[in-house]
């Protein structure tokens, strides 16, 4: 998937997110849902695998008018079933969530649930992050040190078919996007979305039969897809794997 840089916000120069400008996707008319005052309702998931931090969100989330937290997920395939099951307007995801990560929730989402936006949370402010948000079909990108009032901007702005970038990256990301557009794509970005589940759960430590079960497979398909894994990437061993799918940022240390 291309970097979509036309989504990205103009940023004035004092970085305010209050001030940035967000695109609407053409045709995007997505109905309103009344509160039976005239107030559109906004629909959302919110899906954290830590779940102090996720009620710490609630808990926000619930001080703002005309949000309504419709579910909750720990990880990306209880994300998937959920947003499948409420199709949420907006889905509020963080990046390193367990047996599917946030990045390819939100591409997955985009194909099957296009009306359900993806606002990534992630710790991370860096370049790489944001653009592989970016390429995932991501409608807005928000780092958690961000300020609250950030989160209320992003998730209207994803309802109204915009686009939203937290201030710490906006700016870099607008200066350095059409550079890096059209560079070669990562080892991670060759692998097709069945290969990258496949990584994932492996560096997750579940067995062959595990990933079978979890992704509806038979053991011999399973171990098929492992072994195209390993040669794409040249690597032969699971210790390897693991420490690539780490380094790559598809897997963190406490998930």
């Amino acid at each position: 998937m291309e970097t979509e840089c036309a989504l990205s916000p103009n940023v004035d120069h004092d970085g305010s997110p209050e001030r940035q400008h967000n695109t609407r996707r053409a045709g995007d008319q997505r109905p309103s849902r009344s509160r039976g005052n005239g107030t559109a309702q906004i629909r959302l998931m919110l899906a954290d695998y830590h779940t102090l931090f996720r009620a710490g969100i609630r808990a926000l989330l619930q001080t703002m008018p005309g949000i309504e937290i419709v579910a909750e997920a720990a990880d990306g395939r209880e994300a998937l079933r959920l947003i499948a099951a409420h199709r949420p307007d907006v889905a509020l995801m963080d990046i390193m969530l367990p047996n599917l990560n946030g990045l390819d929730a939100a591409a997955r989402v985009g194909r099957v649930f296009p009306r359900t936006r993806v606002v990534i949370l992630s710790m991370n402010a860096d370049e790489d992050s944001v653009l592989k948000a970016l390429r995932s079909g991501a409608a807005g990108y928000l780092v958690k040190a961000a300020d609250p009032a950030e989160l209320e901007l992003a998730i209207r702005a994803a309802a109204r078919g915009e686009s939203f970038l937290s201030s710490a990256v906006a700016g870099y990301v607008v200066a350095d996007c059409l550079k890096r557009v059209d560079r070669e794509r990562t080892s991670l970005e060759r692998l097709t979305p069945r290969q990258r589940e496949v990584l994932q759960l492996i560096a997750e430590g579940h067995t062959t039969k595990e990933i079978a079960r979890k992704l509806g497979l038979g053991v011999k398909t399973a171990e098929a897809y492992r072994g195209e894994l390993m040669k794409a990437l040249d690597i032969h061993d699971i210790a390897t794997l693991t420490r690539y799918a780490i380094r790559t940022g598809l897997v963190s240390l406490d998930t």
